[in-house]
């Protein structure tokens, strides 16, 4: 590794918590082509056991470290051609710490376009700036008379020029301009007012028409909210520093004044003190306020993609009820409720369209047709969308489940998020060609039931929606960041060889899309795969891919017994030393925790493989193929309330996280409308972050604390307090849209739990 990587491993290790050592190891092999599913998994004595939430920002940071190390060289070598290059400058550039540094350092070298300091240089006034500067005793009005010329004709003029000349300077003093940027980080104000005439078509921002905060306390919601306003016409949006302050020259004109030390009395200090505030309020202040907000800007995305990040993975990881016979059914009124069943393998078995609502109002005929198909197919299971039409049709389900024998099927209430854009996609028309779109969404309900995780990789990320603000990020991030969170949580939870659909196997660590589908047709064409190895057969898929996939792809029923294991193939030698250990056959250890329990992992460590792998080894022999998600539950809606009209302060319900953004959850819970539990409702504690306490599918207890049916609005508490449902002050702290049912997009409200969400609630993205 060269002295640079060394360098920057060094800082990396001290950003994530490890050791240079462990952050050299990891760069190396990530640079090597593995992916940091397989090295957080198979690499651990290599890495220290770095997992892979510190390796993706490792990964992350890496890439950015680098990007400024060329930035630096690229500088450098511009500067030095330029024959401006001192041993003072390169230890200032060598030592900059990020992008926003290198460029305040390279400004004054920087190629740019003719300015007004280099006209007034050319007409013969770069002396007089240097001797207004060097003698401030001197008047720079009797200074200036030895500059005229046929080219400057008076005083006025050529200080006018000397004006520009100093104001350039000041803004490429690196120094002062960190010292500013700082300041008005600590200090600056955001300010929001609305456009003149844009106030009730911009109706939404209501919360922003006169909206003041202090710029390093704005949440990354409501900095998106802002500029989503201003990009929309009905906002203006302003950084203010020392608005307050009544003394004539400001705190941080000051910081001006400062640089160019200038707090004397002369006649040419008190000339530079005019220039340092006319270098403030006409450039410095401009300049400064636009870096403040950039810097908003990727603060508040970041903010938003982690929200997004982290509810998707919760989305994936959710319990899968497994491997049973599942009706799934999209509702809708007046086009009728769209029937898919699908067997244990989620192979569609049937189809049919109910319409059980206006204008049919056919309730025997559904209810017949439903029946019918749980007695031919033994359904164990109805999946219900969560969409229009959802209570209304579990209802009918429900009364219909109370008239069949036992065993009773159970409904469930599942997410629609992304089913329509699934449905409507290439590869559901290649799965289904025979189907029409709406039956299409149907399977897919059914089948999320059945497998979260299996079917959520269909659907491109950013589709699913459980993100806020997701349409004002930068979407390469999102998209990248995303796709990092799809991939960790496939490989978490391994994939069937055999069953697997193409989305998924691409997911896997080292596959991708193409080699994916030459998976699928050598599967079509040879059959199901017997063991791992068969995997070398396919075509494009090599030792390194196989390295890198084999261990997070499962055949149950092969072979070899481990290949149903998350035991790498490389590492099987260890699991039969271990299995030899037992004096019994593999299949009859695997499961059995008492027959392993009393080894010491100590005697299998060897040259190649350490006590973290052969840990992990006999942890999978005790529970082989053991599966990360939770155990399957469903909440219960309350009988009878299926309505907003029918909630009353104090109910005590069920129901189930739908999102979690950064002021708290949304809540289903069976009324068409997601309840809001407020940041402050989530615990009888301080909450700062509500990921601590929900994640998106949790079943929850909620006590119902406001009802505004015209708004739509319902405020909820997780609090068991006893004043958990009494009146609070209405937090501030929500965007300014909200989500609407059956896309689970992030809430985006003006206001809060009562009257500050408005409008908004019901309004699209």
């Amino acid at each position: 590794m060269s002295q640079l990587d060394t360098r920057i491993a060094a800082q990396i290790a001290t950003e994530i918590t490890a050791r240079p050592k462990q952050v050299r190891a990891a760069v190396e092999l990530l640079d090597g082509g593995a992916t940091v599913p397989f090295v957080a998994r198979y690499r651990k004595e290599v890495t220290g056991g770095l997992d892979d939430t510190q390796l993706r920002l490792l990964a992350e940071r890496l890439t950015y470290l680098r990007e400024l190390e060329s930035r630096r060289a690229a500088i450098l070598k511009s500067i030095e051609e330029q024959g401006k290059l001192t041993s003072a400058l390169s230890a200032s550039i060598t030592g900059a710490a990020t992008k926003a540094e290198l460029e305040d350092l390279y400004l004054p070298f920087k190629p740019k376009r003719r300015t007004k300091a280099e006209i007034a240089r050319e007409r013969g006034l770069g002396p007089l700036a240097e001797a207004i500067l060097a003698d401030r005793s001197a008047d720079p009005v009797t200074l200036a008379q030895a500059y005229l010329s046929p080219d400057v004709l008076g005083t006025k003029e050529a200080l006018e020029g000397a004006r520009d000349i100093v104001v350039e300077g000041l803004s490429e003093n690196a120094a002062l301009l960190g010292q500013l940027r700082d300041y008005m980080r600590d200090k600056a104000m955001l300010s929001a007012k609305v456009v003149k005439g844009k106030e009730e078509a911009g109706a939404k921002f209501l919360d922003y028409f006169a909206h003041s905060e202090r710029l390093s306390k704005v949440a990354g919601h409501r900095a998106l909210a802002m500029m989503r306003g201003r990009d929309e016409g009905f906002l203006s949006l302003d950084i203010e520093v020392d608005a307050d302050v009544t003394d004539p020259i400001k705190p941080v004109e000051r910081l001006v004044v400062g640089a160019l030390k200038a707090q004397g009395n002369g006649a040419g200090d008190r000339w530079l003190r005019e220039v340092a505030g006319w270098a403030w309020r006409t450039r410095l202040r401009v300049t400064l306020a636009i870096d403040l907000m950039v810097e908003l800007l990727e603060r508040a995305e970041s903010e938003a993609i982690g929200v997004f990040a982290r509810n998707l993975k919760d989305l994936l990881l959710a319990a899968p009820a497994g491997a049973r016979k599942t009706m799934g059914i999209d509702p809708g009124i007046r086009t009728g409720c769209k029937i898919a069943v699908i067997d244990t393998t989620g192979k569609v078995l049937d189809t049919d369209t109910i319409y059980p609502f206006q204008p049919r109002n056919d309730v025997s005929g559904a209810q017949a047709t439903i029946r019918g198909l749980i007695k031919k197919h033994g359904v164990e299971l109805i999946a219900i969308g969560n969409g229009t039409g959802s209570r209304e049709t579990e209802k009918l389900v429900a009364d219909l489940i109370e008239l069949v024998p036992a065993p009773k099927p159970t409904k469930v209430i599942v997410s629609e998020a992304g089913a329509s854009v699934y449905s409507a996609s290439a590869l559901a028309a290649s799965e289904f060609p025979e189907l029409d779109v709406s039956l299409r969404g149907a399977v897919s309900i059914a089948r999320r039931l059945q497998d979260p995780l299996a079917e959520l990789v269909k659907i491109e990320p950013k589709a699913i929606g459980v993100g806020q603000y997701q349409h004002d990020v930068d979407q390469y991030r999102l998209s990248r960041s995303l796709d990092a969170v799809v991939e960790d949580a496939v490989n978490a939870v391994g994939v069937d060889l055999n069953t697997a659909s193409a989305p998924l196997l691409a997911r896997v660590s080292g596959l991708g899309p193409s080699v994916a589908e030459a998976i699928i047709v050598h599967r079509n064409a040879n059959g199901p795969f017997r063991s791992r190895k068969d995997l070398l057969q396919v075509p494009r898929l090599g030792q390194r891919t196989f390295e890198q996939s084999a261990g997070f792809l499962r055949i149950t029923d092969g072979i070899e017994p481990l290949d149903a294991s998350s035991v790498h193939p490389e590492a099987y030698g260890v699991a039969r030393k271990i299995v030899a250990a037992c004096g019994r056959d593999l299949r009859t250890i695997m499961g059995d925790k008492s027959a392993l329990s009393g080894l010491d992992p100590r005697s299998f460590v060897d040259d190649r493989f350490g006590l973290p792998t052969v840990r992990d080894i006999l942890a999978e022999l005790e529970k082989p193929g053991r599966d990360p998600r939770p155990a399957f539950k469903t909440a219960t809606f309350a009988e009878g309330v299926d309505d907003i009209k029918h909630l009353k302060p104090g109910m005590m319900l069920e129901g189930t996280v739908t999102n979690v953004a950064a002021f708290g959850a949304f809540v289903d819970i069976g009324v068409h409308q997601d309840g809001l539990v407020h940041v402050s409702q989530l615990a009888d504690k301080f909450v700062k972050d509500p990921h601590e306490v929900v994640k998106a599918g949790d079943v929850v207890k909620v006590r119902v604390v406001e009802v505004d049916v015209p708004r739509m609005r319902i405020g909820l508490s997780m609090r068991k307090d006893i004043d958990a449902s009494a009146p609070r002050e209405r937090p501030r702290d929500q965007p300014s849209h909200a989500k609407q049912r059956p896309v689970q997009q992030a809430p985006r409200s003006t206001g809060s739990l009562g009257d500050r969400l408005a409008e908004a609630m019901r309004r699209t993205k």
